[in-house]
């Protein structure tokens, strides 16, 4: 870490001493640097908006693109400079030149006259059909610039688009087609549109059983004689399309072959071995699955017209089965079907190993200067009962640890336990759901057990049982369904020390409390970033937890009242909890990402409760929360807590509200940046006499926002993103009102500021 470090800030003056300096120091004699070039449209009729427009689109058509700036400097050139000729391509030099470093593009790499057609092809096929384009370059010393003026000429719009008529079946499904066209009369000729139309037509036919057919058989005739500087668009079949692309398919035997190997010299004649099963035939001589499995996945069933998304859901439903390492088909023309063309389907399943052994070794670190590791070790024994189930076992080990300062000899230990087992399909008693969509929807039975050791302080263990469906419409809506949902913590043992600290404190108090949670959960989750997308999206996910419902109303529990009921010794908790996390993501440009989060909690206890339960609860604070104030040492609302504890107890709430906002951009190699301002508090419900300020009020809560900035690096190696961020407060809420705002305060020379207001977070992923 601290070589990087080192590494960043040579890079850095580096980048500095460099910028008075010679840019063009490598480039070779009797050349030029090539800095860029410029667009100029002539045209008398164009608006300025279309030639903005015009300009932008053929700028970014413009090859090479010169050396990249950052803030205004050539940044990876100078660096290129400044790393001369190394030695040897393994030194600090060597990575200098060639991981953070670009060669000058030069003049000689400029081919204008090649660059001139490739812009006045792009105007012609937008319809321009007269355009000229001519390109020129200049140099000024030792730098060279291009310049390219285009002369668009009047721009050819649609009259009429016809669609081809005969008695064939390919036709007349072609011009059904028709009034979804994206041809459009009145609008522009453009080449681009005319490829995605006949994209279009060919994705309908497929969907129509035209299992055969391409694209590349239509042709669009232009017909640009007409005057006025119209077109007539003119949607064929092309004479030589064969036969079979001509025809609808239908699907006649359906084969599975469960157990393929990719290296086997086996062919179909397997499938003699085959049992048939509603309407499939599997061969699977083991019986190493229920062939009810492939039924539940399979969309396509004998007799149905071929279609591209059956095709499609039934090839990501097998592989989400999450038994088959590979997954793929083919279909095979049924021989003398000419009447009625029909296609036998055959799949090829390769099995994952049944048993795997796998291991998770996690490292973190945390803004109250905690250090720690955990090791996660897991078994999978896939398909369990023939029927695609996952029984899963989970161990955990970790610990955190303080090696200075006032958590030193308070090391917190963790170990746990956690079974599951996963069915591939609703499991409702006496209803069976079979559902559509390229998911499979699963059954998830859970039950952990936990051990949290605070070294000097407690110990704690904890029971978790829950039952939960898990479905995705498609790859960006996903619901979880908890019908139960149990936890039960519980202390082993509580050190006099925390006992005579926890008399003093009520938060002291919750952590240890004995806590019974019966009820259950939904969430939801929305993120238009999962199939990929430019970087540009929503990301939602929501929560709704209830609690102990059905309890209190049976025993008629009222804490406020003294009626507390319990189960199995144990206070049962009664609430009703709601969480939403919204996130929007913006690319600015192809190294800027602006991203922003909001959450907002709200804890409702009642019944048998005045709080949330204490692992319930909302917190603030932290590497991936409010980075300028140390991890759950926020809150709640003003409230501080000035008692002189060795250790600090997590600060808690039950509502939350929490806004980020953060620019992201990349500076070099692997290495981004960020700026980023963080605000957000949490407060209690009910008022709480030993933590004053700490209740929630309409009235004033927006006076008690706490705000902080910052600045970090990341460093994005594909398979991990290690991130640094340095935050300040900008707003402490537990000030008096008045004074909370400290911008003005800002003194980065006073060693004593230092200390107190600079925050340092060093995290795996991004905050959010």
């Amino acid at each position: 870490m601290n070589r990087h470090l080192i590494y960043i800030l040579l890079v850095i003056v580096a980048a500095v001493a460099v910028t008075g300096c010679n840019i063009t120091k490598s480039v070779p004699e009797g050349d030029a640097l090539y800095t860029g070039a410029t667009v100029k449209i002539e045209d008398s009729v164009l608006s300025s908006k279309k030639k903005k427009s015009m300009r932008s689109d053929l700028a970014s058509l413009i090859r090479p693109k010169p050396n990249k700036k950052i803030l205004g400097i050539r940044f990876k050139l100078a660096m290129y400079n400044l790393a001369g000729n190394p030695k040897k391509e393994g030194g600090f030099r060597g990575w200098l030149k060639n991981k953070v470093g670009e060669p000058p593009v030069l003049l000689s790499d400029v081919n204008h006259l090649r660059t001139a057609e490739v812009l006045q092809s792009n105007l012609e096929n937008t319809g321009y059909f007269h355009a000229k384009v001519t390109g020129d370059t200049t140099v000024k010393g030792k730098k060279a610039t291009a310049t390219y003026v285009a002369k668009p000429g009047p721009q050819y719009k649609i009259r009429e688009v016809v669609f081809n008529k005969d008695s064939s079946i390919l036709t007349k499904t072609i011009d059904s087609a028709a009034k979804n066209s994206l041809l459009k009369p009145g609008d522009p000729f453009d080449l681009g549109v005319i490829k995605s139309e006949r994209d279009r037509i060919d994705a309908y036919l497929k969907e129509r059983g035209f299992y055969y057919f391409d694209g590349d058989y239509l042709i669009i005739r232009t017909d640009s004689t007409i005057g006025n500087h119209e077109v007539n668009l003119y949607v064929h079949v092309k004479p030589q399309t064969p036969k079979e692309a001509r025809l609808v398919y239908r699907i006649n035997d359906i084969y599975i072959f469960p157990s393929f190997r990719l290296n086997s010299t086996s062919n179909d004649t397997l499938k003699a071995n085959a049992s048939y099963y509603q309407g499939y035939y599997v061969a699977d001589r083991r019986k190493l699955y229920k062939p009810r499995m492939f039924e539940q996945s399979m969309q396509f069933k004998t007799g149905d017209v071929y279609n591209r998304t059956d095709h499609n859901l039934s090839l990501n439903r097998l592989v989400n089965l999450n038994v088959f390492k590979f997954v793929k088909n083919r279909f095979e023309v049924v021989p003398g079907g000419a009447d009625t063309p029909r296609l036998n389907t055959y799949y090829y399943l390769t099995p994952m190993p049944k048993k795997s052994l796998r291991s998770e070794i996690n490292a973190s670190t945390k803004s109250n200067n905690l250090t720690g590791s955990s090791l996660t070790v897991g078994w999978r024994n896939r398909n369990t009962f023939r029927g695609g189930e996952l029984f899963a076992v989970d161990a955990t080990g970790g610990f955190e640890v303080q090696f200075s300062g006032n958590f030193k000899g308070y090391n917190t230990y963790r170990g746990g336990l956690e079974t599951s087992l996963t069915f591939p399909r609703f499991l409702v008693p006496f209803i069976q759901i079979n559902t559509r969509g390229g998911f499979v929807p699963t059954t998830k039975l859970l039950l952990g057990y936990d051990l949290l050791n605070k070294q000097k302080l407690y110990t704690m263990n904890s029971f978790r049982a829950g039952f939960s469906y898990i479905w995705k419409e498609n790859i960006y809506k996903e619901h979880q369904l908890s019908p139960i949902s149990i936890n039960y913590v519980q202390p082993l043992k509580i050190t006099q020390e925390y006992l005579d600290s926890a008399a003093k404190n009520l938060t002291l108090q919750k952590a240890i409390e004995k806590q019974f949670i019966l009820g259950s959960s939904y969430n939801f989750n929305y993120n238009e970033l999962a199939g990929g997308g430019n970087g540009t999206g929503l990301y939602f996910n929501g929560n709704l937890d209830l609690s102990g419902n059905i309890a209190g109303l049976v025993t008629g529990a009222n804490a406020k009242d003294s009626n507390i009921k319990y189960i199995a010794g144990a206070q049962f908790s009664q609430y009703v909890k709601l969480e939403g996390d919204v996130r929007h993501y913006t690319k600015v440009s192809s190294g800027i990402i602006w991203a922003n989060r909001l959450i907002v909690g709200l804890g409702y206890p009642y019944g048998n409760s005045t709080a949330l339960p204490f692992i319930k609860q909302f917190f603030v604070g932290g590497t991936n929360s409010i980075r300028a104030f140390r991890s759950r040492a926020l809150g709640p609302g003003t409230y501080k807590d000035t008692t002189s504890l060795t250790f600090l107890p997590d600060q808690s709430g039950d509502i939350k509200l929490e806004l980020n906002t953060e620019l992201r951009a990349k500076l070099f190699s692997i290495v981004h940046g960020a700026i980023f301002v963080d605000a957000g508090n949490i407060w209690l419900y009910n008022a709480d006499s030993l933590r004053p300020g700490a209740e929630f009020r309409a009235s004033r809560f927006m006076k008690e926002i706490a705000v902080g900035a910052g600045v970090g690096l990341r460093f994005d190696i594909s398979f991990l993103v290690l991130r640094l961020d340095l935050a300040m407060p900008l707003r402490k809420p537990f000030l008096p009102d008045g004074e909370r705002w400290v911008i003005d305060k800002i003194n980065f020379g006073d060693p004593a500021w230092r200390k107190e207001n600079l925050i340092f977070n060093l995290g795996i992923g991004y905050p959010f």
